[in-house]
């Protein structure tokens, strides 16, 4: 008995020495303090932090705002001067505002929207507070001059070609020549003389109906005054959505509403461009055959010398895209340039289009060779004259093109060896693909803009390490004429600001690099062990692991609880190769997680630390959808997982974006990536959170969830926000979430948030 006493007294006081070690290390709420009140302490430690530059028109003058202790300031730059001052008197303008509002404003904490220099720079007008300003600069009066433009109309973003057409419109359509107008009675085209005392009402079409009517929003006129072309549209399916807000403000009963939402597989418009001729009344449809099979026909527009009109051609499925002329005097179409990949054209992220004199040639953007690139096409003979960019490297964007000069400007990542693929840097090439120049060097993301008259340039420059940069230069000799900001953080360093690691890793083609980056607490000791976190979105669309400085990060405060937080893109995300890309094509499922897994083993192996059986799992709409596919797909690894107003399954999404990755018809490849279809797999602790009124993804789908895991028996947790929209919770969910992490990671129950926090004892002495 006295050994086994021994052996207890012994154990109990080991407990006692290390339990301050533990009880002070992860999840407790002196860390919840800590991690809810980073933003706050952080927020005013970043100094001439500038935000993006705007050149005004015809001059050599910018403005752009900056950040300052407590506030913004707005500059105005001389590029031949090379000076910079305050853009305006802010103190004059809050107290004009002040009177003008009968309120209080801080000349420090102007948030002044579309602001623009006028009258020969003598003034400015901007929007704020739903109405439109004027401040006269030198004698500091402010005018109002009416109300904020807002956008009429019914329908939602989700409804693929929008509300029907009424039968009749009171708006009408003028001939450039002002001669004519025309407009829509019962569902048909007409039009009428604007002069005369006689205005003869004449039917340019008789064919239009209720399902199958002529769009006023679609009719253009030639410039000659000639000749129309308009679309005549036959009806989809236009399905709506149902919603009931439980608790709408003002009142005790509930509030039932809908909203147009279009679904994969859901039937659409379609639209038949029709050419009308004045003289002799003559209406012809375009043969449809390039484009019979249609997800959707852009806008109409007319060459300037009216012997043509174009549209783009986007088919179902996403495999077939065109741009097609239509020769006015026959009606006939011809393909100017035709896209057919083998997975998807991606329409919604890397369409480009520029049309050189009337359409006579076409700068246009294609990854056909592998890579995003610039190709010059003949307009005449829909022919590539030249490939303009090429290499192992993508264009990102078109910023200029000079026609006169026969000179793009463009960005473009991944040129640059031993530079992350995806920072941005600045280029300009020649039509024929010759003299590719660089005007940003830094090894760095960067961010710029041109003068009109393309002799300066503006380069804002940093990484998630290192402050922005703002340089002005030449665009001549790339010489550097103002270090307009250099982005003071000495503040936020002294206040314990670490910058994440960028850490990179094979994906599983073993060749491919991987980026993310790792945050770890301020408190962090390499000698304790941490579950990590990852906090995921693999929409195909675009690439998320930030490559800018941002200071504050919300995964830095998710990581003071006692987590290493991670992000990192997988394979089928965008801005790399063609083949990159094409991980994820009907396979959305996939979400990289075959790369992402071997990325974290990749960081398990270099620090050990990082413990890998312990990893979680975080993410919102597209990300919600990967934050639960990760438990139900890859169990083996992720252990717990938070999915806010997912989109569980891609027959429910809205339809551009599902059925650009997914395809057309609707084969087996969605219920393979649905999160319903495979909810009975589920292993490890599950948080679902959706807001009952979200219009981006169908709140359905995060109960179909629950619907299919309770049919399978499975253990989870669900919190419904009342009233909210497409959201992770705000800081509800964000304190749901984390109190989830740190129970099932950390196994340490969170404080109790009914309770108030004690209070704090006396200072010490």
């Amino acid at each position: 008995m006295k050994n086994l006493a021994k052996t207890t007294a012994f154990v109990l006081l080991i407990s006692l020495l290390f339990l301050p070690v533990f009880l002070s290390a992860q999840g407790t709420r002196a860390d919840y303090d800590r991690s809810t009140k980073l933003r706050d302490q952080w927020r005013n430690l970043t100094v001439n932090q500038p935000e993006r530059p705007t050149w005004i028109d015809k001059t050599h003058k910018f403005w752009y705002r900056k950040i300052v202790a407590d506030g913004g300031e707005y500059v105005l730059v001389d590029a031949d001067a090379a000076s910079k001052a305050p853009a305006f008197d802010h103190a004059k303008l809050a107290a004009a505002l002040a009177e003008s509002l009968k309120d209080k404003f801080d000349p420090k904490k102007l948030a002044l929207q579309r602001l623009e220099f006028v009258d020969e720079m003598k003034a400015i007008t901007f929007e704020l507070r739903d109405s439109k300003w004027k401040f006269d600069l030198a004698a500091g009066t402010l005018t109002k001059t009416g109300p904020v433009e807002r956008r009429q109309g019914e329908g939602n973003w989700q409804d693929f070609g929008g509300p029907a057409e009424p039968a009749a419109s009171t708006e009408t359509k003028e001939s450039p020549d002002k001669k004519w107008e025309a407009f829509i009675r019962n569902f048909n085209l007409f039009i009428r003389a604007k002069e005369g005392d006689k205005k003869e009402e004449i039917a340019l079409s008789f064919d239009g109906m209720e399902g199958n009517y002529y769009s006023f929003r679609s009719l253009v006129w030639s410039p000659d005054s000639k000749k129309i072309a308009a679309c005549q549209v036959r009806r989809g399916l236009h399905r709506r959505i149902q919603y009931v807000r439980s608790s709408p403000a003002g009142q005790l009963q509930p509030e039932y509403s809908s909203i147009g939402y279009t679904k994969p597989g859901d039937v659409l418009d379609f639209s038949q461009p029709v050419l009308f001729t004045l003289e002799g009344r003559k209406a012809s449809q375009i043969d449809s055959a390039l484009f019979s099979s249609q997800f959707e026909l852009s806008d109409i527009e007319w060459r300037k010398d009216s012997r043509a009109f174009t549209f783009e051609y986007n088919q179902r499925g996403h495999q077939v895209y065109r741009i097609i002329e239509v020769d006015a005097a026959t009606g006939a179409p011809r393909a100017v340039v035709t896209e057919e990949p083998k997975t998807f054209f991606d329409y919604s992220g890397k369409r480009y289009r520029y049309d050189v004199a009337d359409g006579k040639e076409v700068v246009w953007m294609s990854e056909r060779d592998g890579w995003n690139h610039l190709y010059l096409y003949d307009g005449a003979t829909g022919k590539v004259k030249n490939q303009i960019t090429k290499g192992e490297w993508v264009v990102r964007g078109v910023d200029v093109v000079d026609e006169d000069a026969r000179k793009i400007w463009f960005r473009a990542g991944g040129m640059n060896p031993g530079h992350d693929p995806y920072f941005i840097h600045y280029y300009s090439i020649n039509f024929d693909g010759t003299g590719l120049t660089a005007y940003t060097q830094e090894n760095a993301t960067h961010s710029g803009t041109i003068s009109s008259d393309k002799m300066y340039y503006t380069d804002t420059y940093s990484r998630v390490d290192l402050a922005p940069v703002l340089e002005l230069r030449k665009i001549a000799d790339k010489s550097l004429v103002l270090t307009v900001e250099k982005t003071d953080i000495s503040g936020l360093v002294k206040a314990g600001w670490k910058a994440p690691e960028v850490f990179t890793a094979k994906a599983r083609d073993g060749e491919t690099d991987i980026w993310g980056v790792i945050f770890r607490p301020l408190n962090f000791n390499p000698k304790k062990k941490y579950p990590v976190i990852e906090n995921i979105y693999a929409g195909p669309h675009d690439s998320f692991v930030p490559k800018a400085f941002g200071g504050f990060s919300g995964m830095q405060a998710l990581a003071e609880l006692g987590f290493i937080v991670v992000q990192v893109d997988g394979m089928g995300t965008s801005n790399r190769s063609k083949a990159f890309h094409d991980y994820c094509w009907k396979n959305i499922g996939d979400a990289g997680f075959p790369d992402r897994i071997l990325w974290h083993k990749a960081i398990a192996a270099k620090y050990p630390y990082y413990d890998i059986t312990r990893v979680g799992i975080y993410g919102t709409s597209a990300g919600g959808q990967n934050a639960l596919g990760g438990l139900l797909f890859h169990p083996e690894f992720y252990k717990v997982g938070f999915a806010a107003c997912g989109c569980h399954d891609n027959r429910m999404d809205k339809i551009w974006w599902n059925e650009q990755w997914m395809g057309w018809p609707l084969g087996p490849e969605y219920a393979a990536s649905s999160n319903v279809d495979n909810a009975h797999r589920l292993q490890g602790k599950l948080l679902l959170l959706v807001g009952e009124m979200d219009t981006n993804v169908d709140p359905a789908s995060t109960m179909q969830v629950v619907n299919a895991l309770i049919k399978a028996n499975k253990d989870f947790e669900l919190a419904v926000v009342p009233n909210a929209d497409h959201t992770s919770g705000g800081p509800f969910g964000d304190r749901k979430r984390n109190d989830f992490f740190v129970r099932h990671l950390l196994k340490v129950d969170p404080p109790d948030w009914n309770v108030p926090a004690p209070a704090p004892g006396p200072a010490k002495k």
